[in-house]
């Protein structure tokens, strides 16, 4: 008896500690889409579990000027859920190199390798200039960023090593200019990785189809798409075995 009322107060101790965690990734995540002139952002953030090592932010630089950073933390649970945290607090010290995505992933890399050990973390970075109608794009080990124009989709993989495999790496970056009608697709692996009864992934190409089928719909309304696809191709029973998280932006 003593043994099962033991194990029952280490149970609910464990449970508070993951409500607390969960409070506190939550603190470090936008609350809501975000309100930006001549663009409209729709996101979404599914964690496999309580906590996870999906992230993502918005940097403001000016009403015309904002950056977009996705991230995504090797493992899951409180271990990546805290690599997540830490990249929230380096990325409020980053600042000041928003409008240069390869700087401010080289800035980044450098922060977190010393601290990340054994894990390490793709990223992707889009800064968008609705002043000029310019795009440019940067990525450390993440799935290719979508581009849609007049139907047609673009998979833009810019890539350069994963954060934390070397403390001095450089970013390649794309230049793009964009125009009204635009759409973009962020998103982390957990999405295409999902897999279905026969153990097949969703795939890449299943991704594309349902992007170019809700080409005319608005972002929120492709996101929940997307994730209706995803809870209809998991069986019914079946676990999530990777964080999601996915952020559609139509330039006005």
């Amino acid at each position: 008896m003593q043994i099962a009322l033991s194990g029952e107060r280490r149970l609910l101790s464990i449970e508070n500690e993951l409500a607390i965690a969960r409070e506190i990734q939550a603190s470090i995540l936008p609350s809501d889409n975000p309100q930006i002139l001549n663009l409209v952002v729709a996101a979404a953030y599914r964690p496999m579990t309580a906590v996870a090592g999906d992230f993502y932010d918005f940097i403001f630089v000016d009403p015309r000027k904002t950056g977009i950073l996705l991230t995504d933390v090797t493992g899951h649970g409180v271990p990546a859920a805290l690599i997540a945290a830490m990249i929230k607090v380096a990325l409020q010290s980053l600042q000041h190199c928003a409008c240069e995505p390869a700087e401010l992933l080289r800035n980044l890399n450098h922060i977190l390798c010393p601290q990340l050990r054994a894990q390490l973390v793709s990223a992707a970075y889009l800064f968008l200039d609705t002043e000029k109608y310019l795009a440019r794009y940067a990525a450390a080990g993440h799935p290719p960023l979508i581009h849609c124009r007049d139907g047609i989709l673009q998979r833009l993989d810019k890539n350069g090593l994963l954060l934390g495999v070397l403390p001095d790496v450089e970013y390649p970056v794309c230049d793009l200019a964009i125009e009204s009608g635009d759409r973009f697709v962020l998103y982390t692996d957990g999405v295409i990785e999902t897999e279905n009864a026969q153990g097949h992934s969703f795939g890449d190409n299943r991704f594309d189809q349902v992007v170019q089928a809700n080409r005319v719909r608005p972002p929120a309304e492709l996101v929940s798409q997307l994730l209706a696809e995803l809870r209809q191709w998991q069986p019914r029973a079946a676990h999530q075995h990777d964080d999601i998280t996915l952020i559609v932006i139509d330039v006005l």
